[in-house]
């Protein structure tokens, strides 16, 4: 068969259902035998990093593995910011781009790049196909790598050439990589020590990050949690893998995360970190972060582990399978609940006295609409059972605050990029895999614009999104930045222009609707949720609302902007 019937082929036996993609001169071959392929969904975005962002939220939202397809030259340079999206935050997406034939590699042909080399430090792996002979063996390949150990983006390059030459289609079963053998299996002498530190621990924390939900242990997450009654913070990434209404959970912690959350991970004297990187954003100062613990720290990824913070009990493995083997000794070991609610009694009243003396809140003001209210009514109207996808900025921040996720792959939010323009494409995504299930994005009046021409591809599919606006005039964060740290001098982040978001949903066939009053709030939330098509709901906030509690750069977690 051709090259471009393989890469078909291979994507229905890997499973795929959905593409995202844009056509062009250098896939024309793969669009036709798509045309002939009813079992596969292409979905028609309308600019290549919408593509790379859909695929992204679709694997976010369903653990499976986003596909995007794309031409060559500038289709596959507009993927570039998606890709480094998904590389940062370990999501398995594969992007398939286009290149010239093979013959005019590196001869500044037409819409010709070097996107493999664009792309090497951002992706897991990549390929450039350059024989037929070798196609079916990348193609395996690329969904092993891209879904197996930590996952992770790969892209692969494919000429014109190779789609149109003919071999056979040996496709393999399974494939095995000699530099590439992911470790799953903990070690158990780690095991047991981890458990030592923790039955010797006075003032243990349980930090989860997003291996947690990549591997799917957050059941084994919520037993542990709860058999050793251990405080739980979670990273951006980890919100949703433990319930975040559970007495346990002490919501996020970091830069702009609680109070409580900071101050109990400064004081701790064990720190368990599950499927964690330790980023910036999470210790602040690093010296001065967990200045008394001992952390054990599982991770899939051994490069994680020891990278920004000392470990003392390094665990390679799975964090589910990590997990399990940790249950297993602590069931051995036979301890009651009761043993571990009276030995870290103290702990929690600590941390109780905490959460009294700085919970987390805001100032309400009968003259704005406050937008930690309007994602408290969120919350309270959808029960936590929406997926909710963010864009990048302070809406991003009042939604990991103020919104308790109660499950894994219910937030879709771009964590080590911090990409603008990444929740409506990603919600898309979600909303593919997800079609009985409610999809809403979360966005500024910045981030919205940047990729709000999917309007047309989420019209186009009849995908019912909520799109909530919080329109403050201001690129929201830098603005907070800019009155904390450079005297008030705004420089060039308010908008002077703004679409009319109303019309603009309007034009493409949705629903608009603005509300500017506090009272507005409940009643048309509801009016909303219960649309089943794309509304956009443009929610004028207080124009100067912060996001708090707040670390400034460089600073220790303890040394918190309250208000």
């Amino acid at each position: 068969m051709t090259g471009a019937k393989m890469i078909v082929e291979a994507l229905k036996r890997e499973g795929v259902s959905v593409i995202f993609g844009y056509p062009g001169g250098a896939v024309l071959d793969i669009y036709d035998e798509i045309y002939k392929t009813p079992e596969i969904k292409h979905v028609l975005v309308r600019h290549e990093q919408g593509a790379a962002h859909a695929a992204d939220g679709y694997a976010r939202s369903t653990g499976k593995v986003g596909v995007a397809l794309v031409t060559s030259g500038p289709g596959a340079t507009n993927t570039v910011t998606g890709i480094a999206t998904a590389y940062m935050d370990s999501i398995p997406i594969v992007v398939f781009t286009g290149q010239v034939p093979t013959r005019l590699i590196g001869n500044d042909a037409f819409q010709e790049v070097d996107i493999t080399g664009i792309t090497r430090p951002i992706t897991k792996h990549n390929f450039l196909v350059k024989r037929i002979e070798d196609l079916p063996r990348i193609l395996k390949a690329a969904f092993y790598i891209a879904r197996t150990g930590r996952p992770g983006p790969v892209l692969v390059d494919l000429p014109k050439d190779v789609q149109q030459a003919k071999g056979e289609f040996n496709y393999p079963e399974e494939i095995k990589l000699r530099s590439y053998n992911p470790v799953y299996e903990p070690h158990l002498r780690q095991i047991e020590k981890a458990y030592a530190l923790l039955e010797q621990a006075e003032r243990p924390v349980l930090l989860l990050g997003g291996g947690v939900i990549s591997s799917n242990a957050s059941e084994e997450v919520l037993k542990l949690a709860e058999k050793l009654n251990l405080p739980v913070t979670m990273t951006l990434m980890g919100l949703g893998s433990f319930p975040g209404e559970h007495p346990q959970s002490l919501g996020m912690l970091g830069m702009h995360g609680t109070y409580y959350a900071n101050m109990a991970v400064a004081n701790c004297d064990v720190l368990l970190a599950v499927g964690a990187r330790f980023d910036d954003r999470v210790t602040g100062k690093v010296d001065a972060f967990a200045p008394g613990a001992k952390i054990i720290h599982i991770d899939i990824d051994p490069s994680s582990i020891q990278k920004n913070v000392k470990v003392h009990v390094p665990i390679v493995a799975d964090c589910k399978r990590a997990l399990i083997r940790l249950l297993e000794v602590v069931k051995a070991v036979g301890k009651p609940k009761k043993y571990w609610r009276e030995r870290f009694k103290d702990w929690w009243e600590q941390i109780d006295i905490w959460k009294r003396r700085y919970p987390l809140t805001y100032k309400e003001d009968p003259n704005y609409i406050k937008p930690q209210y309007v994602i408290e009514k969120l919350y309270e109207l959808t029960k936590g059972e929406a997926i909710i996808a963010t864009e990048v900025g302070q809406n991003q921040m009042w939604t990991a605050l103020f919104y308790k996720f109660k499950y894994p792959r219910t937030l879709i939010t771009s964590g080590g990029l911090g990409t603008m323009g990444f929740g409506f494409p990603a919600s898309i995504g979600a909303q593919m895999g997800n079609p009985d299930k409610l999809v809403i994005d979360i966005a500024g009046d910045g981030s919205i614009q940047m990729n709000i021409q999917e309007l047309a591809t989420a019209m186009e599919q009849k995908l019912p999104i909520k799109i909530i606006i919080l329109n403050n005039g201001f690129l929201g964060m830098v603005r907070q930045w800019q009155e904390l740290f450079y005297s008030r001098r705004y420089s060039f982040v308010q908008f002077s222009v703004l679409p009319d978001f109303v019309k603009l949903a309007e034009a493409y066939g949705a629903v608009g609707m603005r509300i500017t009053k506090p009272e507005e709030v409940e009643p048309a939330l509801k009016k909303v949720l219960s649309m089943d098509t794309l509304v956009i709901l443009d929610v004028q906030i207080a124009p100067e609302e912060g996001v708090f509690p707040m670390v400034p750069a460089g600073k220790a977690t303890t040394e918190m902007i309250l208000v």
